[in-house]
C-alpha cells in the first residue's frame, strides 16, 4: 500500500480576491522600490501569479495602476474623511483627521511613493487624474470644516481658509517626507499631534465681540 500522499488542493480565490491582493501587493512594494520601477513580473511573483495569470485579471499595467489608485481613494474615504463625521466640533475633526491620516500612512507607506510618483508621470492618465481628485476633494473636506468651525465660532473668523487648507496638507506632506528621509514612518504618529498643535494655533483664538 502506498504512502504516497494525495498533493494538496489550491485554495480557490475568486477574481476580486486575486484584484484585491494584487492591489495590497502593489502598495508593500511601493514602500520597497520606486514605483516607476516596479515590473508587471514582481508584482505577479509577490502574489504567486504568473504574468499570464495576472494579465487575466488587469488588462495592462495601466489598468492596474488605476485600480490601485481608486482603492487609495477609496481608503482615505473610508479611514480618514470619515473620522471627521464622529465629531461634533469642526476643529475635533480637523485633529481626528489628521492624525488618523498619518495612521493610514504608517501602516501603507508605500502610499506616498505611489501617489507622488503617479502625479509625476507625463499624460493625464486615468490613475493620475483618480489621485489629483482625492487630494482636491481632501482640500474642499478641510475647507468646509473650517467654515463649519468659523459659523460654529470655534474658529477665528478671520482665517484664511484656503491657505489653511494648504498649509493642513502641506504639514501632512512635511511629515511624510520627513519619516521617508529619516527612514522611520512609522514614528510619525508620536510627531503628528504637536504638528497639529502649532498649525491649529493659527486658529483657535477667536477676536472678543465688539461692545455694545
Amino acid at each position: 500500500m502506498s504512502d504516497k500522499q494525495p498533493p494538496a488542493k489550491r485554495t480557490y480565490q475568486s477574481t476580486e480576491q486575486r484584484q484585491s491582493a494584487t492591489i495590497e501587493a502593489v502598495v508593500h512594494l511601493c514602500a520597497e522600490q520606486d514605483p516607476s520601477n516596479l515590473t508587471t513580473a514582481r508584482i505577479a511573483d509577490e502574489v504567486g501569479l504568473s504574468q499570464g495569470a495576472l494579465f487575466k485579471h488587469f488588462p495592462n499595467k495601466n489598468s492596474l495602476w488605476e485600480s490601485v489608485a481608486g482603492w487609495v481613494a477609496e481608503q482615505l474615504t473610508q479611514r480618514v474623511f470619515s473620522v471627521a463625521d464622529q465629531y461634533e466640533h469642526a476643529d475635533q475633526a480637523l485633529e481626528a483627521m489628521f492624525l488618523a491620516h498619518i495612521g493610514f500612512i504608517a501602516r501603507h507607506p508605500g502610499i506616498p511613493r505611489l501617489m507622488l510618483g503617479e502625479l509625476q508621470k507625463p499624460g493625464n492618465s486615468a490613475a493620475k487624474r483618480i489621485v489629483r481628485e482625492t487630494l482636491a476633494n481632501y482640500r474642499q473636506k478641510v475647507i468646509a470644516l473650517l467654515n463649519l468651525g468659523i459659523e460654529k465660532q470655534r474658529i477665528t473668523p478671520t482665517i484664511d481658509t484656503e491657505a489653511a487648507a494648504v498649509l493642513y496638507l502641506g504639514a501632512i506632506q512635511g511629515l511624510v517626507v520627513q519619516g521617508m528621509i529619516g527612514g522611520d514612518i512609522r514614528s510619525l504618529e508620536q510627531t503628528a499631534p504637536r504638528i497639529f498643535r502649532l498649525f491649529s494655533a493659527s486658529f483657535q483664538e477667536i477676536p472678543d465681540a465688539p461692545q455694545a
